[in-house]
């Protein structure tokens, strides 16, 4: 019996005390708020989001529900931070635990701040692009990216703070850091600046074709912050470091407002000068009555009869076509193509091809072939 009691103190005991001082009861008791509240969960992130919504509908902008949708994410993890505060309130911690149940707490307040302020980026990244007037779209999307950035180191920096540890030395020991890999690392700084510079400069944009002699030609498809990476023709990706594209002339084929057409159409040297004329006034009328080709107010057009080549009569053609798309730029030019033998034809002219005329005066000595001469009077037979 003696010892039954003594167990059933130590019992006692252990559940008065618990761990920490903490008894098993309010352990216990702590344990079952936190469940209630992650049970709970998403009943009162319902009710939290939809008390959001009726405010964001009474609003007639379409900014605040996107970023309501963007932070939902965070908006579910509060009802765990709330059951840990609670928690913690019933177990009345004192002394070195009840200030790391403090400061775990508060970080984690911290970051379902910062959290929801990174996620916000996004949707609040539609303002920067009202700044496209001035600065590219890969531009805005840098400033963007760097937002989330600056939001995510105050956000660990803030976090650092709560726990005692100052952020001040380590930004110093960074800086220390920095300069020493700045110096080992200048190549990749100068193609982070000329990245910068490149989206300043609006040089070219995502999609654009472009052609750098020498190194690459073809379509970009994303500007980042050491290199841009630009797809050929052939469907190879190739990354160029910005410094190369920043120092070098870039051909922007993309920012074309016209796409030219200059020809050289050769005639036999017998087309006559009439049919010279008819010629020429039949192709410039195609191209004034067209609407494919630019007008002459914008673009110089010119139809003449331009040399005297070493096998023909060459007439200049000379204009733009109004679209800069590729595939509908070739169309245009094999319609005027069709269109140039057509009236040519027409003329009663032909088109010259290269060729050479060859006159022999004489042919060396014994070796020249012997000359025949046919009979001029009538064939004799028979004794006279």
């Amino acid at each position: 019996m003696k010892d039954m009691t003594e167990f059933w103190n130590l019992v006692v005991d252990v559940w008065q005390h618990g761990v920490i001082g903490i008894d098993v009861g309010r352990m216990a008791a702590a344990l079952g708020i936190f469940l209630v509240f992650l049970m709970l969960r998403g009943l009162l992130t319902r009710f939290l989001m939809g008390w959001l919504r009726m405010m964001t509908k009474r609003t007639p902008w379409t900014l605040d529900d996107q970023i309501l949708a963007a932070i939902e994410p965070p908006v579910r993890f509060v009802p765990v931070v709330m059951g840990l505060f609670f928690a913690f309130q019933v177990l009345k911690l004192a002394g070195t635990p009840d200030q790391m149940a403090s400061n775990l707490v508060r970080s984690l307040i911290a970051f379902t701040i910062f959290w929801a302020l990174y996620r916000a980026v996004d949707p609040l990244s539609v303002l920067l692009h009202r700044l496209d007037r001035i600065f590219s779209t890969e531009l805005v999307e840098w400033m963007a990216r760097a937002i989330r950035v600056l939001v995510f180191i105050i956000g660990a920096a803030a976090v650092l703070e709560i726990w005692g540890i100052k952020v001040g030395p380590i930004i110093a020991g960074f800086g220390l850091i920095g300069v020493a890999v700045a110096l080992g690392a200048q190549d990749l700084f100068k193609n982070l600046i000329a990245g910068l510079l490149i989206l300043a400069e609006k040089r070219f944009h995502k999609g654009d074709w472009i052609h750098v002699e020498g190194v690459v030609e073809g379509h970009v498809e994303a500007i980042g912050f050491r290199s841009t990476m630009v797809r050929r023709f052939d469907k190879a990706p190739v990354m160029v470091p910005n410094s190369q594209l920043s120092d070098t002339a870039v051909i922007n084929f993309t920012a074309m407002t016209h796409r030219r057409i200059k020809w050289l159409i050769g005639v036999e040297y017998r087309t006559s000068v009439d049919q010279l004329r008819q010629i020429r006034d039949q192709i410039a009328a195609y191209i004034d009555e067209t609407p494919d080709f630019a007008p002459k107010t914008d673009v110089s057009t010119f139809v003449r009869i331009d040399s005297f080549g070493d096998s023909s009569i060459n007439i200049m053609v000379y204009c733009f076509t109004i679209t800069t798309k590729w595939g509908e730029y070739l169309e245009i030019k094999e319609r005027l193509a069709y269109k140039v033998m057509d009236i040519v034809h027409g003329a009663g002219a032909a088109f010259a091809f290269p060729s050479q005329s060859i006159y022999v005066e004489s042919l060396p000595g014994d070796d020249a072939p012997e000359i025949f001469q046919p009979p001029t009077g009538p064939a004799s037979g028979g004794d006279a």
